[in-house]
């Protein structure tokens, strides 16, 4: 099930870039309502038929047998929680935020990190009848945060590099909201905490160490950070130089969409850097990143002559990519 975004990760690492870390930066992870736990019960037996349910997509027994636990015990925030976001996202009733809110709310005040998180995003992003209000969104991921939540303490970090009000970034406080992400195992908050340590940004610069937490998040699949980590490969910044290590993550980024990546890629395939010089893969990929919204007239001039062979190849190489 499609989830929305709440707050884009690249408000947090935008002013910390520049020129590659920058386009990196663009393309950072979108901060997710996180999927709803699946707790044990109070008993410590495994969690029962709401989650399980909920999981196979049968969201309607998923709401009965979440009000049954309730019935069973009325301070089971958990089953309370599942239940709020059954009704965020109009799985088995309409659509209702302000209802939602309702049991994100009672299941927070119970001390359930995930409710106070899905709480905060929803204050956060404001909703009919429910308006935005970021404060009691900081609130409720602060909440949150002292149970080590990942993802709020994420958001706590991207808001401190916010800068409104007369307020001015807050790195350190960034820094350290990223890293205690990382550490609750939320990899955005692994791919964030590198590009600051690559920046020097609220932490002392450190190449190596930028390595070891952007390789991390590009070993989670976090897009930006594998961008940002074959870059450093390719360079042998921070890390032994790598040149084939790297064109394989950028070829992973590409495939996924990424535009840096694929604009990264035609630039190789028309050097021949690291690849062998191919114009045809060259435009194919700067066809991909232009449909990304990523222009280069550079590379608009370097493939504009192609062959016939290399305009054939071209063909089959985006038909190939795009399953056609």
């Amino acid at each position: 099930m499609k989830r929305p975004v709440r707050l884009a990760a690249a408000a947090a690492v935008l002013s910390l870039a520049g020129s590659l870390g920058q386009a990196a930066a663009e393309t950072a992870p979108a901060l997710p309502s996180l999927p709803p736990p699946l707790p044990p019960r109070a008993d410590g037996k495994p969690a029962d038929l709401a989650f399980g349910a909920y999981q196979r997509g049968n969201f309607l027994i998923a709401l009965r047998e979440a009000e049954r636990r309730l019935d069973q015990n009325p301070r089971d925030a958990a089953a309370m929680t599942l239940i709020g976001v059954i009704y965020r996202d109009g799985a088995a009733e309409g659509k209702n935020d302000l209802e939602a809110s309702r049991w994100f709310r009672l299941a927070s005040n119970l001390g359930d990190p995930q409710a106070a998180y899905e709480l905060g995003s929803l204050l956060l992003e404001g909703a009919k009848d429910l308006p935005k209000d970021r404060d009691a969104a900081k609130a409720q991921f602060e909440r949150a945060a002292a149970r080590n939540q990942g993802a709020a303490l994420y958001n706590l970090g991207v808001m401190a590099l916010e800068a409104s009000g007369g307020k001015t970034p807050d790195y350190a406080a960034a820094a350290q909201y990223f890293l205690k992400a990382a550490n609750a195992g939320y990899d955005d908050g692994a791919y964030s905490y590198g590009v600051m340590l690559r920046e020097g940004k609220g932490v002392p610069a450190n190449l190596a160490e930028s390595a070891r937490w952007l390789k991390r998040a590009a070993d989670a699949g976090v897009v930006a950070g594998q961008v940002e980590y074959a870059i450093m490969l390719f360079n042998g910044k921070g890390v032994p130089k790598d040149q084939a290590a790297s064109v394989a993550i950028l070829r992973v980024a590409a495939a996924k969409g990424n535009p840096i990546a694929q604009n990264r890629l035609a630039h190789l395939y028309v050097d021949g850097v690291g690849v062998d010089r191919d114009l045809a893969k060259a435009a194919a990929w700067n066809a991909f990143a232009k449909a990304g919204g990523l222009q280069d007239q550079g590379l608009d001039v370097a493939t504009a002559n192609l062959t016939a062979d290399e305009r054939s190849r071209f063909t089959r190489i985006v038909r190939q990519t795009i399953g056609n």
